[in-house]
Formats: C-alpha cells, sequence, structure tokens
C-alpha cells in the first residue's frame, strides 16, 4: 500500500465519516431491520442528511475551529496533547445529537428510537477515546470502522439477517485496509489499531445486544 492510498483511505473512511456510512446503509440497503422501511426514501434522505450535519459537519467545523484558534496545532490530531479537547467536545456534540433525535423528534423517537441510542453508543466510544487519550494513543479509525462492523454483525446476529452478510464480509474487508493504512503511515502500533477496533466492535455489540 503507497502512502498516497493510506492518506486516501484514512480520509474517506475517517471516524465522523462512520455514522453517515452506517446509518446509509441501515437506512437504505436494509431499511426493515430497525423499522425504518415506514419513512419514505425522501424522508429517509432528510434524516440521513441531520445525522451527517450532527455527527461530521458540526464537529468538523469545531475541530477546524480549533485548529484555527491554535487549541490544535494539527487537523490530523497526530499527537496525544491535540486529541483529547477535539474527542471530549465531539463526544458531547454525539450526546447532544442522540438526545436530539431520541427525545426531540418526536416522530423519530416513536418509530426509530435506534437511531438516537446508536448515536448514543457512538458518543460514549469517542468518548472512551478522549480519556485514554489523556495517556495512550489508540486508534480512533480502529474504533469507527470497528463500531460499524459491531453494529452490522450485531444486527446480524441478533435477527438472522442474511442480507447483512455481503455488507458485513465487505465491512471486515475494509477495516483490514483502514488497519493496514494507518500502519503504513505510522500513525499507529499494531496494538493501538487492534485496541481500537475491540473498543469500537465491544460498545456496537453491546448496544446491540442490550438496547436493540
Amino acid at each position: 500500500m503507497t502512502s498516497r492510498f493510506a492518506h486516501f483511505l484514512s480520509a474517506v473512511l475517517h471516524p465522523l465519516v462512520m455514522p453517515t456510512f452506517l446509518f446509509g446503509l441501515l437506512l437504505f440497503r436494509v431499511p426493515t431491520v430497525l423499522g425504518l422501511d415506514v419513512f419514505s426514501p425522501s424522508l429517509r434522505l432528510s434524516i440521513l442528511v441531520l445525522i451527517f450535519v450532527g455527527t461530521f459537519m458540526v464537529p468538523s467545523l469545531l475541530i477546524y475551529y480549533l485548529y484555527r484558534s491554535g487549541y490544535v496545532k494539527s487537523l490530523q490530531l497526530n499527537t496525544l496533547a491535540d486529541r483529547r479537547l477535539p474527542y471530549f467536545l465531539s463526544a458531547l456534540i454525539y450526546f447532544i445529537t442522540a438526545y436530539l433525535f431520541t427525545f426531540q423528534m418526536q416522530v423519530l423517537s416513536t418509530l426509530a428510537p435506534e437511531i438516537g441510542i446508536i448515536i448514543g453508543s457512538i458518543a460514549i466510544s469517542i468518548l472512551f477515546v478522549g480519556i485514554i487519550s489523556l495517556s495512550w494513543q489508540i486508534s480512533a479509525h480502529g474504533v469507527g470502522i470497528g463500531g460499524v462492523v459491531g453494529v452490522i454483525g450485531g444486527l446480524m446476529l441478533k435477527f438472522g439477517l442474511t442480507d447483512l452478510f455481503i455488507p458485513l464480509l465487505l465491512l471486515v474487508m475494509l477495516s483490514g485496509f483502514v488497519a493496514s493504512a494507518r500502519l503504513r503511515l505510522n500513525a499507529h502500533t499494531p496494538v493501538q489499531v487492534g485496541a481500537g477496533l475491540a473498543l469500537g466492535l465491544l460498545v456496537s455489540l453491546l448496544t446491540v445486544s442490550w438496547f436493540i
């Protein structure tokens, strides 16, 4: 794997992109899984846009503001000092987004409360990354892709959804590519990448098992 391709994968499969990727799959590939088929395609697209704004746009703009203000030295958040504040604030944004989806949007909270629950679990993962980053550089990319694999795999196992087998297989392959990319860029050690994948998997699997 070349460095250029590793940078490309790291950008395309950035942790903040993963929630949109996950919900895009759930809303349009297997909408019956969480009862999301009750919504029209246009409404599902609107939901996905709201998720994109809350889980990608707002945190990204916040991180950019922190960079421009000098609170972080690099947008890549390569050092422990750069990672802490962005991750804690991003977790807060995700918790607020989860609260809005779960309690403030009446139609969604009634017909699809799982959306808020899953976003809340992602917020917990991000919070763990922030706490761990106080002393150790766990792979956030690993946590992100691991969380998607955990949700899809957990739903497949819990509800016996064979339609999710191919997406799960592709996601496992993507996890390998992401891990290889982070190692190729010397962004993490193998242990840090493995720990990230394990954390994302664990939190998402527990969420699906207990709350979905």
